[in-house]
């Protein structure tokens, strides 16, 4: 699933609030920052909007150093161009800040309906959808659940999970409609949809439960304005509604859309060429992670892509609403592999696995052409060193499978304690690296732009790190560039707090390297093995 767990909420009602606190940034002098105490000012909204571009020594912000990689290494240097595979929910290829970085598959001949290249799908000419007209899926423990009682313990555990779940939906659909039902209310006694807090205030009423709506609705505007509060409460009760609709409705079934059979590896003529999707709405997380690879940089849109002029982004959608399925991941990373990607991005995951030998086997065979996969760490606090989240190249703290996969946590804008995101999972042998992750700023479908925040985000990050050195560096190997982004980036000696439990450790314990990424450590570094 694109989000692991969404964090709407901050507390109660607060969960239709727009705002969950302030960004901060560091004033402190960088040769300091371990030794003195944090002075913080709030960070201005243009440097917000391209934080993860920064520098933790000129901006005081722990970014990865990509515009000081552009200004003092990259200048007047021309790369190749890197094809980047990116496996989401599907990307708005139509948006005005990333029509130039989408690929085209130059073998295919467009709109004739056959398969010019010979690769098994005809008319891929932006890449390919596994997911035909579907859009909403199961999670894979409700899919478990279908199947039957088999008496194993993942039975158990997916029932207990499941029984949780659904229960906490159903108090969360009770909060969004109580909400709901108190705007609706004051809208109509004030005769306006759009109220202001002074509205709210100058009510009259002896009715108990418009009292009630009252006083709800003050809070909610003394911290948001009402334009983020309708944005906001939609956001929620479309998460709601979709859990008891979709993720977790034992009598939905996703996939008869699609038409394959799911549980079938030879079964793949299925999908379309349909890459955004059946509805552009539900492409707003593929767009995002494109965006923050490839939307145009210095051109007054939105963000800057990390590796915009030198990447061509392939759309492979095969991530639902819900739990994607390993055999779409599986002929996904083969498709990508086969048709030119050498990196491919994968901001998705899960806690149950049916196949997932399916997935490592196309993980292996993406090493065997010389790819590097990346994916995002997940979203839920959790130690990966106890929990298994899957796709990733190591289970039950076994060797790795290969050495072309990274697994990336997720930082804030927030130098110090608060620098782990609160909702990125970590573990210091099964997390490779952190990048940025909150607040982050890219495309979404219909040339707009949003915020949006977890390791979904930080793994493009560092995707848009891997293109660089790709493009400038192409002698060097997958695994070559996988080293280099783990041994150049920052490393930090900050104690932070990691998990729900707010755990207090060492950065530099919460992930196999200790480091966040560097672009300009990681170009230098490619600069010398590329030598050597």
């Amino acid at each position: 699933m694109n989000i692991l767990k969404t964090h709407y909420l901050c507390a109660a009602l607060a969960l239709a609030l727009a705002s969950c606190g302030t960004q901060k940034m560091v004033t402190t002098p960088v040769e300091n920052i371990d030794k003195m105490p944090i002075k913080v000012g709030k960070i201005a909204e243009n440097d917000l909007k391209r934080w993860s571009h920064l520098d933790l020594g000129k901006d005081t912000i722990p970014g990865m150093s990509v515009d000081k990689a552009y200004s003092q290494l990259l200048k007047g240097k021309k790369g190749n161009t890197v094809i980047v595979g990116v496996i989401d929910s599907g990307i708005d290829i139509e948006h005005e800040d990333l029509k130039p970085a989408i690929w085209t598959n130059p073998k295919e001949i467009a709109g004739n309906g056959k398969d010019d290249d010979n690769n098994g799908y005809i008319d891929d000419i932006h890449g390919w959808n596994f997911l035909g007209d579907s859009d909403h899926e199961n999670m894979e423990y409700v899919r478990i659940l279908k199947k039957g009682n088999d008496g194993s313990a993942t039975y158990q555990r997916a029932k207990a999970e499941h029984e949780k779940d659904l229960a906490e939906a159903n108090q969360g659909k009770q909060t969004v409609d109580f909400i709901l039902a108190g705007d609706k209310a004051i809208a109509d006694y004030l005769k306006k949809k759009n109220y202001t807090l002074d509205d709210v205030k100058k009510i009259e009423t002896t009715d108990p439960t418009l009292v009630q709506y009252k006083g709800m609705m003050m809070q909610i505007l003394s911290q948001t304005s009402k334009e983020e509060f309708d944005k906001e409460i939609q956001e929620y009760k479309d998460h709601i509604y979709g859990q008891l609709n979709y993720h977790l409705n034992l009598e939905f079934d996703g996939r008869k859309a699609v038409g394959d059979n799911p549980n079938d590896l030879n079964d793949r003529k299925y999908g379309n060429n349909n890459v955004i999707g059946p509805e552009k709405k539900g492409a707003k997380h593929g767009t995002h992670v494109a965006g923050i690879i490839a939307q145009t940089r210095n051109n007054n849109k939105g963000g800057d892509g990390v590796a915009s002029n030198n990447v061509k982004i392939m759309a492979v959608r095969a991530v639902p609403d819900g739990d994607e399925y390993d055999k779409d991941i599986a002929l996904a990373i083969r498709y990508a592999a086969d048709n030119g990607a050498k990196v491919i991005n994968g901001s998705f995951g899960k806690y149950y696995s049916t196949h997932p030998e399916w997935v490592h086997d196309a993980i292996k065979y993406a090493a065997s052409k010389d790819v590097l996969v990346i994916f995002a760490a997940g979203n839920d606090s959790y130690d990966l060193d106890v929990i298994n989240k899957y796709p990733t190249d190591s289970y039950n703290n076994q060797p790795e499978i290969s050495d072309n996969v990274l697994i990336i946590g997720a930082i804030t804008p927030n130098y110090g304690s608060e620098m782990v995101a609160g909702f990125s999972n970590y573990g210091k042998r099964n997390v490779d690296i952190y990048a940025p992750g909150e607040k982050i700023y890219a495309t979404t479908p219909s040339n707009t732009y949003a915020y949006l925040q977890g390791t979904s985000m930080a793994s493009p990050n560092a995707a848009g790190v891997a293109a660089l050195i790709r493009s400038y560096y192409p002698g060097l190997t997958a695994a070559q560039v996988k080293k280099i982004i783990m041994d150049s980036g920052t490393t930090l000696t900050q104690k932070v707090t990691v998990g729900e439990a707010k755990e207090v450790k060492p950065f530099n314990e919460t992930s196999k390297s200790g480091k966040i990424v560097n672009a300009y450590n990681a170009l230098l570094m490619a600069e010398q093995m590329a030598k050597k």
